[in-house]
């Protein structure tokens, strides 16, 4: 066991370090197992020496954080000892602080893990960049958040947001309404995502305008999309023949980001998807990036890291018997 004393110079951050009634010091101790006491702008730390040495590191980060004007929740506790966890080295500061965007709500849109900030960085440096991995892990998002900051600061002239029509075993056709109202359930999401970056009037005004474009991926065909910025969501449910029609349709000056987890395929039994195929065909494509995601930077309710975590870790479903239809 090994025992460590803090002291933050700064009694007013000290109090908003250790969280409304110590509730962040709660947590440091509830996730790596510390136990952990404060006195004025002091904790004491106690426990097995590797875990305490994790959390002093933790709350000194989570302090400068606090230091350069950064208002932590609890939230960002259970990132940054994540982000630790996996490279203890990490600055969690640099990582929280590279703003990809002010949304309207004026939030600070920020990576929260290193997978993450690798992410940002890609898109930053390349032209073309995969983001593979589980849902909630930020990778339309922070996409999105990228294409928009982009759009506001003239780096592009418009910003393309599409999607398969595939989910989950529901076709088109059975919807009800013309094509908008048919395809606008699939195209939800991305409009969400839109709505959350910038207040509603302006988000309608620039899809109106055709600035922003949110359209299913067949609508991608026979163009060419200069100086956009392009986000392929869902790439998962592509078939090989769509995923190159969508990467050839890129123009001088224009940047695509292609999202999907590979473990949610949708599309039918023998149809291979564009996205496990492009992954293996430009994996060693110079100027093509790929990033991959898993459930430790998922960034939803807490209990979503559990539920995927659990999920990934079941047998192979065995295919159903056929029904017996036959009538005595």
């Amino acid at each position: 066991m090994s025992s460590a004393q803090l002291t933050f110079t700064d009694n007013t951050l000290a109090q908003a370090l250790f969280g409304e009634q110590g509730q962040h010091l709660r947590l440091v101790g509830r996730i790596l197992g510390v136990k952990l006491s404060s006195r004025g702008h002091q904790v004491t730390l106690h426990g097995p020496e590797p875990q305490v040495r994790l959390a002093a590191r933790a709350l000194t980060e989570l302090y400068e954080l606090l230091q350069a004007g950064y208002d932590v929740n609890p939230q960002d506790v259970q990132y940054s000892i994540r982000i630790l966890q996996e490279k203890e080295s990490a600055s969690v500061k640099d990582i929280f602080l590279d703003t990809v965007y002010i949304s309207a709500m004026k939030r600070r849109i920020t990576p929260k893990s290193l997978n993450q900030k690798r992410y940002i960085e890609a898109i930053r440096k390349h032209d073309i960049v995969f983001g593979i991995g589980p849902a909630g892990t930020g990778k339309t998002y922070l996409a999105m958040a990228m294409a928009v900051a982009a759009l506001m600061n003239h780096e592009f002239i418009r910003i393309v947001l599409a999607r398969p029509a595939v989910e989950a075993g529901e076709k088109l056709g059975f919807l009800p309404g013309d094509l908008y109202e048919k395809v606008n359930p699939y195209l939800r999401p991305l409009y969400d995502a839109l709505h959350d970056m910038m207040d509603f009037d302006r988000a309608s005004r620039l899809v109106q305008r055709g600035v922003i474009e949110v359209a299913p991926l067949a609508f991608m065909r026979g163009r060419t999309l200069n100086d956009s910025f392009v986000i392929l969501d869902e790439a998962q449910n592509t078939t090989s023949e769509q995923m190159l029609m969508f990467l050839t349709r890129l123009g001088f000056g224009a940047k695509a980001v292609i999202t999907g987890d590979i473990t949610q395929i949708d599309l039918p039994a023998g149809v291979t998807s564009g996205l496990v195929e492009a992954r293996e065909l430009l994996k060693g494509v110079e100027g093509i990036a790929f990033v991959y995601f898993n459930e430790r930077d998922v960034v939803r309710h807490p209990l979503v890291q559990d539920i995927i975590k659990a999920y990934e870790g079941r047998p192979p479903r065995k295919s159903s018997p056929p029904a017996d239809v036959s009538h005595g």
